[in-house]
C-alpha cells in the first residue's frame, strides 16, 4: 500500500466528517424554535432566618409565602404566566409573564428559594414537550426602615439549576433564562410593601454541537497513527529481510 494512498484515505475521511458537520451546523442554525409555555411552582426552600415558612401553591401558577403582621395585611405573592413564542437560535424571546406582590409579613415565616417549573410545548418540527426548571431567589427584608426603599423586597432569577437541555435531530440545546428584560442585565425585580409588580421573563435557545473541525481532526489523527504503526511493522520487516539477504551473501 502506497503512503500517498493512506493520506488520501484519511485526508478524504477528515473532509466527508467536516462536511457532515457543517451541514449538520447550519441545519441547527437554521432552525425556528414556536410554541407555548405554562408555569408552576415547586417546594421552596427557607432561608437561614426562616424558622417558621408558611406558604401555598405548590404545583399551581400562585405562590404565596409568609404570615402577614396585621389582621388585613396579605401574605407574599407569585403568579407566574404561560405565553406563546417563536424564535430562532440564540434569539431572546418571551418565555413567561410574572405577577409580584410584595406583602407585610412576619420575618421568620418567609421562604429563600422557590422553583420555577417551565413547561414547554414545542411545536412541530421539534413537537415535543419539555419541563425546564429554574430557582428564584426572595430577598425579604425587614421592614424596619423608615425608607421605603430600603423596605423593598426582591426577587432574583437563579439560572445554576439543572434539567436545561434537551436534544432534537442530531443535536443538543439549552434553554437558558436571561432575565427580566431583552437585554439580559435585568436580573432582579423589586417591589416596595405592598406594591405590585409585573414582568415578563426572557430567555434565548443555544446550540452546542460538536466543532466539525474537531471531529474530523480527531477522526484524521486516530487514522493516521494506526497507520504509523503498521508502517512501523512493514519497515522493521523490510529492514530484517535486508540485513537477512547481506547477510547470506
Amino acid at each position: 500500500m502506497k503512503l500517498s494512498f493512506v493520506l488520501a484515505t484519511a485526508i478524504s475521511s477528515f473532509f466527508v466528517s467536516s462536511t457532515t458537520g457543517f451541514a449538520f451546523s447550519g441545519q441547527a442554525q437554521a432552525l425556528t424554535f414556536s410554541g407555548i409555555s405554562s408555569a408552576t411552582w415547586g417546594n421552596p426552600i427557607p432561608g437561614i432566618n426562616d424558622t417558621k415558612p408558611i406558604y401555598t401553591g405548590v404545583g399551581s401558577n400562585i405562590f404565596t409565602w409568609g404570615k402577614a403582621n396585621s389582621l388585613l395585611g396579605l401574605p407574599n405573592k407569585l403568579t407566574s404566566y404561560g405565553t406563546s413564542f417563536s424564535a430562532d437560535i440564540n434569539s431572546v424571546f418571551k418565555i413567561a409573564d410574572l405577577t409580584y406582590f410584595n406583602g407585610k409579613v412576619n420575618p421568620d415565616s418567609s421562604v429563600g428559594f422557590v422553583p420555577l417549573n417551565l413547561n414547554v410545548s414545542f411545536s412541530p418540527p421539534v413537537g415535543s414537550s419539555q419541563v425546564f426548571d429554574f430557582n428564584l431567589r426572595l430577598v425579604n427584608t425587614p421592614n424596619d426602615s423608615k425608607d421605603p426603599e430600603k423596605n423593598a423586597d426582591l426577587v432574583f432569577l437563579d439560572t445554576n439549576l439543572s434539567n436545561r437541555s434537551f436534544t432534537f435531530g442530531s443535536n443538543k440545546y439549552t434553554l437558558e433564562l436571561t432575565g427580566f428584560n431583552p437585554d439580559g442585565r435585568q436580573k432582579s425585580i423589586k417591589a416596595l410593601e405592598e406594591d405590585t409588580i409585573t414582568t415578563a421573563i426572557y430567555a434565548k435557545i443555544k446550540t452546542t454541537p460538536e466543532p466539525a473541525p474537531l471531529a474530523g481532526l480527531s477522526l484524521l489523527g486516530i487514522y493516521l497513527i494506526s497507520r504509523k504503526n503498521s508502517w512501523k511493522k512493514i519497515l522493521r520487516a523490510y529492514k530484517y529481510d535486508l540485513f537477512k539477504t547481506f547477510v547470506e551473501r
